[in-house]
């Protein structure tokens, strides 16, 4: 099943003389289950493209539909975009984006309340998934008490609390050591597989992208 289809995706910042081609007539197919990296050096269009899939950037023109909605064609076509991320997307930033002041549990959690799950219940779904990832020992702990690699599990841990039918993840293993890092995406890998997800992931390292079902290959804007 096509959990993602983007057709002919362009993103022009900017005009006249300060205008700036990020993205080029892109095309992208992603099957729910599959694994999928993005793989550029940086400006390449990389995360502009991400950006695009998960409605905080809006293209120039071109079509994106999620899940079997289409959510942009040449323009936003009036779905509810924060719906659609909220119901049917996680995301896995960089710097992992964990509130400092919550707990490992409270962080996970989060996600689950914003959507009208009452507290025990988001606690308890919280409480499951960190022990999926083997983070259960520190659901008590703050983000700054934990390390690099566990504070990325958390941050997978609270993407998945809404079962999304889309996984993004930006840059994730750009702030871990290599062997951090493979696990992580061993972690990705079995989440595609497990939970059925379609998830994309953006990189500059070939090194972290063995076992990816596809491999798009982005310079200049375009896909090659």
């Amino acid at each position: 099943m096509e959990v993602v289809r983007v057709d002919n995706l362009t993103k022009v910042y900017g005009r006249g003389d300060t205008q700036t081609v990020a993205l080029v007539d892109a095309n992208l197919r992603v099957q729910q289950g599959e694994l999928v990296a993005l793989l550029g050096p940086s400006g390449s269009g990389k995360t502009t493209l991400l950006t695009s899939i998960c409605c905080i950037n809006e293209p120039t023109r071109g079509r994106i539909e999620l899940d079997g909605t289409c959510v942009y064609d040449d323009g936003w076509t009036g779905v509810d975009v924060r719906a659609v991320r909220r119901q049917k997307m996680g995301v896995i930033f960089q710097a992992y984006n964990l509130i400092p002041f919550l707990t490992v549990l409270e962080n996970v959690a989060l996600i689950l309340t914003l959507n009208g799950v009452g507290q025990q219940e988001a606690q308890g779904r919280a409480l499951e998934l960190l022990e999926y990832l083997e983070m259960e020992s520190r659901w008590q702990r703050y983000p700054s008490e934990i390390s690099g690699g566990e504070r990325q599990r958390v941050a997978i841990a609270r993407a998945l609390a809404n079962n999304p039918k889309v996984l993004l993840a930006d840059e994730p293993t750009a702030a871990l050591d290599t062997a951090r890092g493979k696990i992580v995406m061993s972690l990705l890998r079995k989440l595609s597989r497990e939970k059925e997800a379609a998830v994309i992931v953006v990189t500059h390292d070939e090194r972290m992208v063995e076992g990816f079902d596809r491999i798009y290959n982005i310079a200049d804007g375009r896909i090659q």
